[in-house]
């Protein structure tokens, strides 16, 4: 299962940071952004995936998410 959302992660090291604060929920995940896209994407790659979680926790970092359909 893949789900993509759209955020308003600007840099490497805050990507890095929210990939490595996913993982801690979404272990054997594969998780990655693309900042070159306007909508600077974040992909899940995982088996089984909480848009709701995945949203909850860039909020609580301070960052906005919303699932890109």
């Amino acid at each position: 299962m893949i789900e993509v959302f759209k955020t308003n992660v600007q840099q490497v090291e805050q990507s890095q940071m929210i990939v490595e604060k996913l993982l801690e929920h979404f272990p054997n995940s594969a998780i990655n952004f693309d900042l070159e896209d306007c909508d600077k994407i974040l992909r899940i790659h995982s088996l089984s995936i909480s848009s709701r979680k995945i949203i909850a926790i860039l909020k609580a970092n301070g960052f906005y998410c919303e699932v890109l359909a």
